[in-house]
Formats: structure tokens, C-alpha cells, sequence
């Protein structure tokens, strides 16, 4: 029967939700320090449809479309509010606060942004990356209270999600490599013995 020491050994101390790395590139603001200001974030989901085919009385069950559902981050407000500028400078290219009008024409659709959220293991080594396609949709409210106290403003963005491509690391564990991992295997045959191989 396998003992609690099996189950260390093989649970290895988990992956903790803390550990993590946001960044995020917009075609018209620069973002500052999001690696510590990014207070939580998730790691994006998609779900496939599925088609329900009768037949005979039974129902075959065919793969539909994918959908990606929003993006949403948590920032700790900056002393300068960069962030939450930057945020409202981007959404406010695609679309003026004045008037129903945007710097975009319709030729144009260098407005989306790219973001990537990366696991991190307690060695501080990247696990696993998603990178998305995003385009910001709102920006929350902050709430201001002049009788609350030991607080700290942050704000929620919520973006929604064109698509995401995953890297994870290189077939050596390094965090420097290409984001594709490569595995070989097969088997040798040397006269009666068969040997086989993965590496």
C-alpha cells in the first residue's frame, strides 16, 4: 500500500497559485512593473461546443466550435496610476469617451494587445506560459471611502480572448528554450533482445 512518503515523493510540493508572472503589450501605452503589481490573474479556459447528432434513438455527440471565455487580472493602483492610464489611453483609442468614433479605421485591427501569464515553480522558473490575443473590454471602478482604512486600491480588467497559444519549457527544463518540447522514443533490436528508448 503506498505510504505518505510515496505521496511526497510524487506530489513533489505541488504548484502554488501565488507564484506568478503577467505581462501585457498594447498598441498604444506602455505597462509598468505588472511582474509585481498584478495582484491575481487566472489561467485563461476554453471550452469546445458540442453537437448533438440523433439517431435511432441515441444522440452522437460531434465536436462543435471552440470558445474563449474573458480574461480578467486584478492591478494594485500605482502612485502615478500608469497602469490604470495606459489601460484608459488604449481603450480610449478604440473608442472615444467623447464621441462614437475610434483611431481605427476599419482596415485597421492593430488594436488588439498581447498578454501572457506565466506558472512559475518555487525555484522562480517558468512552468508554463499562455499567450493571448486580447482586446480590452472594461476597466472597473474604484472605489474611493474616506472612512476605510488599511487598504490599498486596486481595480479589475476584464479582456476578452481572440485565442491563446501555450509554451511551456524546453526539453532540458530551462527557461531559456524555445517553448517546444521534444520527446523521441522507439525501440532497438539487437538479435533476440529488444530494447526500448525515450529521451
Amino acid at each position: 500500500m503506498p505510504t505518505i512518503t510515496d505521496f511526497a515523493a510524487k506530489f513533489k510540493g505541488g504548484v502554488r497559485p501565488n507564484l506568478f508572472r503577467v505581462s501585457l503589450v498594447s498598441p498604444s501605452a506602455a505597462f509598468t512593473d505588472l511582474e509585481f503589481l498584478c495582484k491575481a490573474a487566472t489561467i485563461p479556459d476554453s471550452t469546445i461546443g458540442k453537437i448533438e447528432v440523433p439517431y435511432r434513438g441515441r444522440k452522437l455527440q460531434v465536436p462543435g466550435d471552440r470558445v474563449f471565455s474573458d480574461w480578467e487580472i486584478t492591478i494594485l493602483n500605482d502612485v502615478d496610476w500608469q497602469n490604470r492610464s495606459a489601460l484608459e489611453a488604449w481603450l480610449g483609442r478604440i473608442q472615444a469617451h467623447t464621441a462614437n468614433y475610434s483611431d481605427y479605421d476599419s482596415n485597421d485591427i492593430s488594436y488588439y494587445g498581447i498578454a501572457s501569464v506565466s506558472q512559475l515553480d518555487r525555484q522562480n522558473k517558468i512552468i508554463r506560459t499562455y499567450r493571448m490575443e486580447v482586446l480590452p473590454t472594461a476597466v472597473a471602478a474604484i472605489t474611493l471611502d474616506s472612512g476605510e482604512a488599511d487598504g490599498i486600491e486596486e481595480f479589475a480588467v476584464t479582456f476578452a480572448v481572440n485565442y491563446y497559444t501555450i509554451d511551456s519549457n524546453a526539453a532540458d527544463g530551462s527557461t531559456n528554450g524555445s517553448g517546444i518540447d521534444i520527446s523521441v522514443g522507439g525501440n532497438i533490436k539487437i538479435g533476440p533482445v529488444q530494447v526500448g528508448f525515450n529521451f
